[in-house]
Parts: C-alpha cells; structure tokens; sequence
C-alpha cells in the first residue's frame, strides 16, 4: 500500500471517529427534543424510548413512565444513530464545505426518518411505526441532523505550518546572541568587605 491510501485509510477513520461522537450527541439531542416535544403534547418524555424497547420485550415494553426496559431503547437509538453518524462521515468524506455538511446533515436525518418509520419499521418494529409521534419525530431528527453537521469539528485538527518572513528571520537571528550570554556572575557574602 502507498502512502496516500494509508492516508485516505487513517481519515476514514478519524471521519467515522468524528461521525460517531456527533452522532452519539446528536442523538441525545434528539431524545431529548423528542421527549419535551412528547411532554408538550401530554405524552410520556420516555414515549419514543419505550417504543423502541420493543424490539426487545414486545408490547411489554410500552408503558407511559420511565422503567428498566427503557433503557434498553436509549441504548438501542444511540448506538443505532452513532452508526448512521458514522456513515455520514465516511461518505461525506470531507468533499462538501462545512457550510453544505450541516444541509446534508439535516436531509441525511429526515430521509432516515422517512425511511425508518415509514418503510423499514412497519416490517420489523410495527409498534414504534404504528405508535410514535410524528411531529415529535420529526423535531428529534431535525435536531439530530443539526448536530450530525457539525461533525467537521469532532476531526483532529492538521498541524499548523509556521511561514518564515524577512522579518521573523532578523528578529529571530538578532535574539539569538542575547539568549547565548552568560548573566553576571553573583557576587559571593564573603568578598564583600566592610569598610
């Protein structure tokens, strides 16, 4: 392998890093405007959560409070949309500005959600197609993709080159001989003579 596929190798990585932590928060975010979305419609804040704990536990898993299942369907959406968030990363792959990443981000999130809820989850999870808020979804993965955009940010940063002008060089070679001389040597208590 030359070194430039090496290269595009190690960035992949880094924008499925990336992709991962800002879909990791962007799915938080999404929770949680999902849930004061749910509370403001006189729903369970866990409403989306508990739907998605069927996958689990079936309908026992539908409830209307917080319970040891909905943990199950906080751990499913986060490690679900970390992964999309990684998916991204790679495919976006740093060829938009960052300006259109946060575009992407948003159209990305509400073409999952068409796809998910609409088609993917009548199949496989019936309950959350069936049972979920759809204005309430809708905010989440809006959210969700806001954040997603900032991805960009979550990636190392390239060394920064310093440019040597006229100017710096002559500073840089006029300080020089001043940090090589030696400071005075301190006098010693006992060569100093009263007189």
């Amino acid at each position: 392998m030359d070194a430039a596929t090496e290269s595009r190798h190690a960035f992949r990585l880094t924008a499925a890093s990336a992709g991962l932590q800002a879909g990791m928060l962007g799915a938080f975010w999404m929770l949680l405007g999902t849930g004061l979305s749910d509370v403001w419609q006189q729903r369970s804040f866990w409403t989306a959560e508990n739907l998605m704990a069927s996958a689990f536990y079936g309908e026992r898993a539908i409830r209307s409070g917080f319970a040891e299942r909905t943990l199950s369907g906080l751990a499913l959406y986060l490690i679900l949309y970390s992964l999309l968030g990684a998916l991204l990363a790679v495919v976006v792959d740093d060829r938009l500005p960052r300006t259109r990443v946060f575009l992407v981000s948003v159209l990305f999130a509400l073409g999952w959600y068409y796809l998910s809820f609409r088609l993917l989850w009548k199949s496989v999870l019936p309950l959350v197609a069936l049972l979920h808020s759809m204005q309430s979804t809708i905010l989440g993965h809006v959210l969700y993709g806001l954040v997603l955009g900032r991805y960009p940010a979550y990636l190392p940063k390239p060394p920064r080159q310093i440019e040597a002008t006229p100017a710096a060089e002559d500073q840089a070679a006029s300080s020089a001989p001043a940090a090589e001389e030696a400071p005075p040597a301190p006098v010693a208590p006992s060569d100093v003579h009263e007189s």
